[in-house]
């Protein structure tokens, strides 16, 4: 037997599309479910787990998914604990890996997600021993530019206390010359905080 309620969940975004709105499986278009995407480092991201990965997935449908969705729920978990802005964390991930492709100094094997410690040949950058621990890694650095708050978590990244002074970038436009010497680094996070809301 058929469930009308079923037919009725399929139908009514298929009808939104139609008229040119998004409708989300809860029954929100994206803006009314989502708001504006925030550029602050400290505070709560807005994207569910599923959507970070459908967006690393779209821009490198060679990734193994089941490690994209794996990634995505670590850095909304380890964000949560810290008080630092997912959708931020996972974009930056995004830009510093270039979408989990590697091919820079640091390698896939390496568990850094965000370049820490990579200056050169010389010092390719941290190695940490599993996934886990290079996205805590990664989310407790942004930390310390974003906030003066102390860590929850026990500390895994070696670097935390080189940022000085604590707390310098709230935002990501200021990460541009400190975070990475390109100046228009924060623009490029922007700018993927604007895809990941329009996906």
């Amino acid at each position: 037997m058929i469930n009308p309620a079923a037919i009725l969940a399929v139908a009514v975004p298929l009808v939104a599309v139609a008229y040119g709105e998004v409708v989300l499986m809860d029954g929100y278009t994206d803006e009314e479910s989502f708001g504006k995407p925030s550029e602050m480092i400290m505070g709560s991201g807005l994207m569910p787990p599923e959507r970070l990965a459908a967006f690393l997935l779209e821009n490198n449908p060679g990734a193994d998914p089941e490690r994209v969705r794996m990634l995505a729920r670590m850095y909304v978990e380890e964000c949560t604990l810290e008080g630092v802005n997912w959708d931020v964390a996972f974009v930056q991930m995004c830009h510093e890996t270039g979408f989990l492709r590697f091919g820079g100094l640091v390698t896939e094997s390496m568990n850094n997600f965000c370049g820490l410690g990579a200056i050169g040949p010389e010092e390719p950058g941290l190695s940490f021993p599993d996934a886990g621990t290079g996205v805590r890694a990664h989310v407790q650095h942004l930390k310390a530019y974003g906030s003066r708050e102390p860590l929850v978590e026990a500390q895994v990244d070696p670097r935390f206390g080189c940022v000085t002074p604590r707390g310098k970038s709230p935002d990501i436009r200021g990460l541009a010359g400190t975070w990475a010497a390109d100046t228009r680094y924060g623009l490029r996070l922007a700018e993927l905080l604007e895809r990941l809301y329009n996906l």
